[in-house]
């Protein structure tokens, strides 16, 4: 299977760079996949297409505000992004800076705290130690800007401290949100659940490998990224009471479908716990845990529109992008949804 069999024209004017007025006002387009039958509502709609049997399964990680700016020793300007933390008060991070680096440096950033430089781990990856901040996340919060994809060609606005983050959001650490959920308010989401649709959380920390374009020709040489999880016990127990009831298990975008599926066990039983996901689904996956997929509309060769090609059908899919391109749907984070049956 080939990479550029998942491309597709997208007109510029389509990128979504600021999100809907109301966080349910998006579009979103449900797709049949047994059927190939295809409608539009409003998001806010989204209840009509759910059952009382249904599970809807949301990842309730939390962005952090990842970017940082500093000064090095020489008075140079340097961009800190944190990627995930090693230990107490270290973190890879990657660093952007017009001179090279070298372990030793030191990084003078806001409120006094600095940012030594520990080793290089890769091209532009670093193991960074900071240094004078009892309280790094409450700092972090104060200081850091949040890490907006970089389609979105802008910096990041005071706006996106709100709407690039789910209104279930509770467990830090992401530095990408999971997009699917980003159109839920809390009003929507109780009229959901007092229509008896349950819901369960996971916790899935999006990494920079979500937006690391796929290099390779053909899609299963390409090397998936690992990111942290976490699947609570009443989840588990959740998706397997719904699953005896003959309810759906609806995942709200990729990164809950991706949790969902590499933590079941080869019977699709879902097993708690937490570790590394490194999971990737393209075509010919064979899903055992998730029933209905709730996304975003993806980049052209991405490993997200690998995956809800695998779930609604390559042929299908694509067909459905284009006839989203056609209507002016609008793409990619801050875009509209869609939900596939």
């Amino acid at each position: 299977m080939l990479v550029k069999e998942f491309s597709f024209t997208l007109p510029d004017e389509l990128i979504a760079r600021y999100p809907a007025s109301q966080r349910d006002g998006s579009r979103l387009m449900v797709l049949n996949r047994q059927t190939a039958a295809r409608s539009e509502i409003a998001f806010s709609q989204i209840i009509e297409w759910l059952r009382p049997d249904d599970l809807l399964v949301l990842n309730d990680t939390r962005v952090i505000p990842a970017r940082l700016f500093g000064q090095k020793e020489t008075g140079g300007r340097i961009e800190l992004f944190l990627v995930e933390p090693t230990g107490d008060t270290c973190w890879r991070c990657l660093l952007r800076s017009s001179k090279r680096c070298r372990p030793g440096q030191i990084i003078r950033l806001a409120e006094g705290v600095t940012a030594e430089v520990v080793e290089q781990l890769g091209e532009q990856d670093w193991l960074i130690r900071f240094h004078g901040s009892d309280d790094f996340e409450s700092w972090l919060q104060r200081v850091g800007q949040m890490p907006i994809p970089p389609y979105l060609n802008r910096e990041s606005e005071e706006l996106d401290r709100v709407r690039y983050q789910t209104v279930y959001a509770s467990e830090s650490g992401a530095v990408a949100a999971p997009t699917a959920g980003l159109h839920f308010t809390q009003e929507l989401l109780g009229r959901i659940q007092e229509k008896g649709i349950r819901l369960a959380r996971v916790t899935l920390h999006v990494g920079l490998g979500t937006f690391r374009p796929v290099r390779v020709e053909r899609v299963q040489d390409h090397s998936i990224h690992r990111e942290r999880y976490r699947v609570p016990p009443e989840t588990a127990a959740a998706v397997a009471a719904t699953k005896a009831r003959g309810g759906r298990v609806v995942a709200v975008g990729t990164t809950a479908c991706r949790t969902l599926e590499y933590a079941a066990d080869d019977a699709g039983q879902l097993q708690a716990g937490q570790g590394e996901a490194d999971i990737f689904i393209y075509p010919g996956y064979r899903f055992k845990v998730v029933d209905a997929l709730l996304t975003n509309f993806h980049l052209p060769e991405s490993t997200l529109l690998m995956l809800v090609s695998a779930f609604g059908g390559k042929e299908l899919v694509l067909s459905a992008y284009g006839d989203a391109v056609d209507r002016q749907f609008r793409f990619y984070s801050y875009g509209d949804a869609m939900l596939i049956v």
